[in-house]
């Protein structure tokens, strides 16, 4: 069962924290200055695969141990959708940081893209350094500790993104913790004439619902995957919807599996289903 409650993270960073001040506070009293409360970052290890965890059973990210750049969790490579209709990035955003997954393979597999990524919490930015082999920053590779919504929001970032991987939950790993339409407006004004973003959501929880209609209110068409894992659905948002060819989409999946052995052909017949449900 799942038992609504609020997230210790969500309730601090919205910067009034959990409950409520009387209408004599607010009128009287400076908000004061709020740092962010997190859940407590653990792991744990199975067959050789070493898991993230903000304090629950809940997985955040996996790194197969032999393998550390290779995006373990198939949502994770769904993820990588993007693939389809942009072969050659520029430049590649993660909002949140996870295992660095995403970051990593973004990092080795487009060796001519800069790969930005955004993460909140500095105690998921030191673990995935010490665990999870986050390489150091470069001349390519940027990784800040700052909030999301910050990021989209700043005009700096708007018109320079090829693809946008969103993937923001706290410790209750029921909804994203940005999910309005005014964030989502924000990230396609961060995208080129191009872009395409990517979000992992839950199909089995009101919050999949809330966030498609944003979605959809912000981008010109928005796609879905099938439901992969404990409830993970991969949303896919065109700033600028593209023609469907699935000829042409599966000819880009035999190139992609080719190159990097991702499993590409199952998204075209995910995307085939979605524009073809029975």
């Amino acid at each position: 069962m799942l038992i609504k409650r609020k997230s210790i993270e969500a309730d601090a960073n919205r910067m009034a924290g959990p409950g409520k001040r009387s209408e004599v506070a607010k009128k009287d009293t400076p908000k004061p200055a709020r740092k962010p409360k997190f859940a407590p970052v653990t792991l744990s290890e199975q067959n050789g695969v070493r898991f993230l965890h903000f304090g629950t059973e809940w997985v955040q990210g996996a790194m197969r141990l032999r393998k550390p750049d290779w995006p373990e969790l198939e949502y994770a490579q769904q993820m990588m959708a993007w693939m389809l209709f942009n072969p050659e990035p520029q430049h590649i955003v993660q909002l949140g940081l996870g295992t660095a997954a995403l970051t990593k393979f973004s990092y080795r597999q487009f060796p001519e893209a800069r790969v930005t990524a955004i993460e909140l919490n500095p105690s998921v930015l030191a673990i995935c350094s010490s665990m999870f082999k986050l390489p150091a920053d470069d001349e390519r590779l940027s990784v800040l500790e700052m909030d999301a919504m910050d990021y989209v929001l700043d005009p700096h970032n708007h018109d320079t993104i090829d693809a946008l991987q969103v993937d923001l939950y706290d410790a209750t790993v029921r909804g994203p913790v940005l999910d309005t339409p005014e964030f989502y407006s924000a990230c396609a004004a961060c995208l080129k004439d191009g872009g395409i973003m990517t979000v992992n959501l839950f199909g089995d929880h009101p919050s999949y619902a809330k966030n498609l209609k944003a979605m959809k209110f912000a981008f010109d068409a928005v796609w879905c995957l099938p439901e992969v894992h404990e409830g993970n659905v991969i949303a896919i948002a065109f700033k600028k919807a593209p023609p469907v060819d699935f000829s042409a989409l599966y000819e880009r999946a035999a190139e992609i599996t080719a190159a990097t052995k991702l499993p590409a052909k199952s998204w075209v017949n995910g995307l085939k289903a979605w524009h073809s449900p029975q």
